[in-house]
């Protein structure tokens, strides 16, 4: 189709219009490492070698780039001294890496710990909030209504699920009175050498080395 006017200005135009297309999209980040020494290979950066670096660090996790960099830093003594970097601060330098090389392990450590704490928690809260229900299952086959029947097969694979997750239940009898495992609410006398516990009232229930709730009994104490 012909057009009119200027060339040139057509082509300014377009140029105008594939400028504002390119500043309507987002920036991303651009990290620039600025040391002068390679932590690779210890070496004194030249000006290429910087910017090849620096287009390698979009990649990958901070913390792993960190750790890989802090792993295979080794910087000779000899080398620096050669590159202009005296040994007492090669030294020094390599302090510093080991210095935060630890720091950086303490903390990973920690943060691995809070999370399995964290995880620890969030099943004992959801094992607590489940023991009502069980005491209401306990309940339901004391007066025969899970003999048998799907209500029956339901209240077995919810006690077995749970059993997964570290649930213990405490209910024997004829065992040592333990306070902290058991709570005593009736003393009997009884034919017995030490406190027993003769009958359990409500179950209680461990997780691991964890007492979620303790277990009320009947205790038989020595005449």
């Amino acid at each position: 189709m012909p057009h009119h006017g200027n060339e040139e200005e057509h082509g300014s135009s377009g140029s105008r219009s594939q400028g504002n297309d390119q500043e309507n999209e987002p920036q991303k980040p651009v990290i620039h490492d600025n040391r002068k020494v390679d932590p690779k290979t210890g070496q004194a950066r030249r000006p290429d070698q910087e910017r090849a670096t620096a287009g390698d660090s979009d990649s990958g996790d901070a913390l792993s780039q960190a750790e890989d960099i802090l792993n295979s830093v080794q910087v000779p003594a000899e080398e620096s001294v050669a590159q202009g970097v005296g040994a007492a601060e090669a030294e020094e330098l390599r302090n510093d890496l080991r210095r935060l090389q630890a720091e950086y392990v303490n903390y990973r450590k920690r943060v691995e710990r809070d999370r399995a704490v964290a995880g620890e928690m969030a099943v004992i809260g959801v094992l607590n909030s489940l023991l009502p229900v069980l005491d209401d299952v306990d309940a339901a086959r004391q007066h025969g209504d899970l003999a048998d029947g799907p209500f029956a097969a339901i209240a077995a694979k919810l006690e077995a699920a749970l059993k997964t997750y570290g649930l213990v239940r405490i209910d024997e009898t004829g065992v040592e009175f333990d306070p902290t495992i058991h709570e005593a609410l009736i003393q009997q006398p009884g034919d017995v050498e030490l406190d027993t516990v003769s009958q359990v009232l409500r179950a209680g229930y461990k997780s691991g080395d964890r007492v979620l709730r303790a277990a009320q009994v009947i205790v038989a104490v020595p005449a």
